[in-house]
């Protein structure tokens, strides 16, 4: 039996580690808002789910029953949040992209997102107790 390895609380794990990294991303772009030549980073986890969960757009979702089927779910196990510096972007004459109106827009947004992750995962495990205590 799986109670932890489901899709869903494994993508809710991911998810919140993926802010957490977020969190130190941003983090990193404010402390070096004023460094001559910073180039701000990213972080990539939305793409990376939709493809390790199969959801493709306009595209039927398959459903894979076992392991060896093609084009099914990917293994969410394996998926990584990446962290990606934006080279391409200039903000200043001494090559710094940092934005910081842009940060804190992204630091509240991910702040929500955190909280939303955190608040269903617990939720999740909430009623897993609540079944294993036998509704006591």
């Amino acid at each position: 039996m799986q109670l932890f390895n489901e899709t869903t609380h494994l993508a809710l794990a991911k998810a919140l580690e993926a802010t957490s990294l977020r969190q130190r991303v941003i983090a990193d772009n404010i402390a070096n808002l004023n460094t001559p030549g910073f180039k701000r980073s990213e972080v990539r986890f939305e793409e990376l789910l939709r493809k390790a969960v199969g959801v493709r757009e306009q595209a039927l979702p398959l459903r894979r029953t076992d392991p060896r089927h093609f084009g099914g779910a990917g293994d969410l196990e394996t998926l990584t949040p990446e962290a990606e510096p934006v080279r391409m972007t200039s903000m200043r004459a001494d090559g710094n992209n940092v934005d910081l109106d842009r940060e804190m827009v992204s630091l509240a947004t991910n702040t929500i997102a955190y909280r939303a992750s955190a608040q269903m995962l617990g939720d999740r495990l909430a009623k897993l107790s609540l079944v294993i205590n036998g509704g006591r």
